[in-house]
């Protein structure tokens, strides 16, 4: 098993508010991660726990990465009876509720030394390392830097143990730019007893010498479109293996720009774990006179006299070297290029713009969801309303933020999509759910009639929120609990006429309804012309419920009849929701209630 920083979750638990502030803190230093809290003394986190010790049991056996913001005493004194070995123990990392330490107190060399480091960059701090290797030389063998893998760690283990015993090390370097290891405090010498050998080929019986693979090769890759993911992955590692070269040294996978939404393309990439880069034709096509396979076929098709070649020299630059010419299947194309020295496969060419369009539930933090939060700490750019990027708080530190007034909902879209088409990931805020009168219907309309090649390349997502609908029922009880719908007031999108005609067919109906931006300062008469309707088909003591600024400081949340709502009842950030004729308003204990049935009573006492 492989636990380290890249392949294992990370969980921050606290048990304070401190301890949550700190955990906020680092939450962009790692992309994101969840916040678990312990429930007495946390306000808001991701998940709630009542029991410290079993909560970190439990997550310990789950192999989740975890960061602890509390004392050191009581990690110990949870886990100390789960532990196993050190391969298969997950990463665990102390910090200090001032966060000025960073503690590696498990699986220093499977993620939790590289965890403490970042957190003690992070906030000025100190990463208490104590692994012998990290002390005495600066550096652990078995955890090298991002993109480098270690093809047998067994040797790692010994080679460093002998160091510390006083023998040498040859460094043997046939590809990448060993630097940080020539820069480290190693006992490097010729002749030594002991090997690292750096290199992108497979060694296939290495015995004692540690084989390091760095990340010096790129994968060029072409495909018709629609190719079955299994073919291109196929022919990929085929071409590696006959050429002897070592899957783990690839550092990108590269393609013309048109491949940006080739599933294809992107599922070799996530097989590797390696980013996808595009170019554009003219870049490729400035790379002819060092194609080996050339063709005028591929030029008439995309503009460039070859794409699996040409990306791959793309991505090393002029000093680097085509080492596998183009390899092909019935649909595919492959070639391999070695650059001169590291290559980062994050800065190679374009990445595939994302646009995540995200609901982040009605104003409170505890009502967004765990996926919402994690797409907008990974997001490079936030686009928003600013009240909804205020909402946000410390989520926002660190990222461009793009905002406009709440009616240039069209300008707040079309920025979202032309930034993720330059290659960011965006994420695009709304209150509530984002499909629900909010912006994703607009954002895929406008990819519809627009139909622009830049826009039609992204990967969008759609994350779900709490919406205001939602949250009103759950304040006042189950009001929603049987057929119900939702109607939106405003008319400066949908004629009145249109409207009017859904409350009527809600009304006749006998749906619960909900009425969204109910009144404004210019629409002053829908609200009445739909309480005239529904009073026509339903009691003059329906439940009405009134939720306003939900999940905000200023929430309100009040229940009146139907025959008592007036204009002064709402504006636009008030929800009103009416009850269907079988809807009750009831009072038990200290607790004032709405629900609506949905047929039960015929299953209670033998009914």
């Amino acid at each position: 098993m492989t636990n380290n920083l890249y392949e294992t979750p990370i969980v921050a638990v606290v048990l304070t508010e401190q301890g949550c502030a700190v955990a906020e803190k680092l939450k962009p230093l790692f992309g994101g991660f969840e916040i678990h809290g312990l429930q007495s003394r946390v306000a808001v986190a991701d998940q709630f726990f009542s029991d410290a010790l079993t909560h970190f049991q439990q997550l310990f056996i789950k192999n989740r990465s975890i960061i602890a913001v509390c004392s050191t005493g009581i990690v110990v004194r949870a886990l100390a009876s789960k532990l196993q070995n050190k391969h298969d123990d997950a990463s665990v990392v102390v910090v200090s509720e001032d966060g000025q330490f960073a503690v590696p107190l498990l699986g220093g060399h499977f993620g939790a030394n590289t965890i403490a480091r970042i957190i003690a960059g992070g906030l000025n701090g100190h990463a208490a390392i104590t692994t012998a290797g990290d002390v005495r030389f600066g550096i652990a063998l078995d955890e090298p830097p991002s993109g480098w893998t270690v093809a047998n760690k067994s040797a790692a283990k010994k080679i460093m143990a002998g160091m510390l015993a006083g023998d040498n090390v040859t460094l043997k370097v046939d590809a990448g730019d060993a630097g940080w290891l020539r820069q480290s405090s190693l006992p490097i010498a010729d002749n030594a007893p002991h090997i690292i050998h750096v290199t992108d080929q497979v060694i296939a019986d290495a015995g004692d010498e540690l084989v390091m693979h760095p990340p010096s090769l790129v994968l060029g890759v072409g495909c018709e479109r629609g190719t079955d993911a299994d073919e291109l992955i196929q022919l990929a590692m085929t071409t590696l293996s006959d050429a002897g070269l070592s899957p783990s040294s690839v550092a990108a996978v590269v393609s013309l720009n048109l491949k940006e939404d080739e599933a294809a393309v992107h599922d070799l990439a996530k097989k590797l774990n390696v980013p996808a880069g595009f170019f554009d034709g003219a870049t490729l096509e400035a790379e002819t006179p060092r194609l080996q396979n050339p063709s005028d076929v591929v030029f008439a098709e995309v503009g460039c006299h070859g794409v699996s070649e040409g990306s791959a020299l793309a991505a090393v630059g002029k000093n680097g070297q085509l080492i596998v010419p183009k390899q092909k299947s019935s649909r595919a194309t492959v070639a391999i290029a070695r650059g001169q020295g590291n290559l980062d496969g994050r800065s190679i060419g374009k990445q595939q713009g994302k646009l995540t369009i995200i609901g982040i539930g009605p104003g409170t933090d505890a009502w967004r969801s765990p996926a919402a939060t994690q797409a907008i700490s990974q997001a490079s750019d936030i686009v928003g309303y600013q009240l909804y990027l205020d909402l946000l708080g410390d989520l926002t530190i660190g990222k461009n933020l793009h905002q406009s007034q709440l009616a240039e909902e069209e300008a707040r879209v079309r920025a979202a999509l032309d930034l993720a088409a330059l290659g960011n990931s965006v994420a695009l805020v709304c209150s509530g759910d984002a499909g629900i009168y909010a912006l994703a219907t607009l954002a895929f309309e406008l990819l519809d009639v627009e139909n622009r090649d830049d826009w039609n390349r992204l990967n969008i997502v759609v994350e779900p929120g709490i919406s205001a609908l939602q949250a009103a029922a759950a304040r006042i009880g189950a009001p929603i609990g049987h057929d119900f719908c939702t109607v939106s007031l405003s008319d400066l999108l949908t004629p009145w006429e249109t409207i009017k005609r859904r409350i009527e067919a809600a009304a006749m109906g006998d749906f619960i309804i909900s009425f969204y931006n109910p009144v404004s300062k210019r629409r002053r008469s829908h609200l009445m012309t739909a309480k005239e309707i529904l009073l026509a088909e339903r009691p003059a003591n329906t439940p009405v419920i009134l939720a306003r600024n939900l999940g905000r400081t200023q929430e309100t949340v009040r229940v009146i009849k139907l025959k008592d709502l007036t204009i002064d009842d709402a504006d636009m950030l008030t929800l009103v929701m009416v009850g269907n004729s079988q809807t009750k308003w009831i009072e038990r204990g200290a607790g004032r209630w709405v629900y609506t049935p949905r047929g039960y009573a015929k299953k209670m006492l033998g009914n």
